[in-house]
């Protein structure tokens, strides 16, 4: 069975190695860097065996990007909990948004007005959600997200990028990036909000885009790794009325 790698860092500045994967099913780690080719040197290797190959790579990739618990478990919290996150933070709570679909925004008249219409209202006053996005910007913290968008844009997308207009009334700082642009910037596929650089939680999807349940993740490795994720996405993303623009273009 073909194994699902996920990319946790480099070292290196360009498209190159060295760089540390991660079995995401079962915990084992892939090291690539330049291979050892000298004999004097591999004649120096203790339990080398046959169709092993040794690899070079700086102390600091290992250091950085290598899971520093080998035993960690998920660490699955329930919507409570969750919800509480926001209560919590302090000053920012990030979020990239990966998936082409979420069956949780295809419920209810906003929904059916978008399907039928092509608008929506922009009333930033519909939940508690929005008010206390406000009263969190009030406060000085910072709500964003990154949301990957398909060139076409599927029907969720386009829901979200209509969507968005309500959030950003409330306060909340939402930009788009064209998913071939997150590929070349090897952003995982993985739904995260990131709480104060310091907390990661990582929603789970089943086949159906519904939310089984998040995991909370506070390893520090994990953390610089989505850390980096969120610079890289946020630097290249566009504000929703520039990212219009574009998305008018292509049409």
């Amino acid at each position: 069975m073909t194994r699902r790698l996920r990319f946790n860092g480099t070292t290196s500045d360009e498209d190159e190695c060295p760089a540390v994967h991660e079995d995401v099913d079962t915990g084992e780690v892939i090291v690539q860097g330049s291979p050892l080719t000298s004999p004097d040197e591999i004649g120096q290797l203790q339990h080398l065996s046959e169709g092993e190959v040794a690899v070079v790579v700086p102390r600091e990739l290992l250091v950085d990007w290598t899971p520093k618990d080998r035993t960690r478990r998920a660490r699955v919290i329930g919507r409570d909990e969750f919800s509480k996150l926001f209560d919590k933070f302090e000053h920012t709570a990030w979020r990239l948004e990966t998936r082409r679909r979420y069956a949780s925004d295809e419920r209810g008249d906003r929904w059916r007005q978008f399907v039928e219409t092509g608008a929506l209202d922009d009333d930033p006053q519909g939940s508690d959600w929005f008010r206390a996005i406000a009263d969190r910007v009030a406060a000085g913290k910072r709500i964003e997200r990154v949301r990957l968008v398909d060139d076409p844009p599927t029907v969720g997308q386009r829901y979200l990028l209509e969507s968005a207009k309500r959030n950003i009334a409330a306060g909340e700082d939402i930009r788009n990036l064209w998913r071939a642009d997150a590929e070349r910037l090897r952003l995982p596929a993985e739904d995260f909000w990131l709480f104060d650089s310091r907390i990661v939680a990582l929603m789970h999807f089943d086949d159906d885009d519904r939310l089984m349940h998040v995991e909370l993740i506070t390893e520090p490795s994990e953390v610089v790794r989505c850390s980096r994720f969120r610079d890289a996405a946020w630097h290249h993303a566009s504000e929703r009325r520039d990212f219009l623009a574009k998305l008018e273009r292509a049409d």
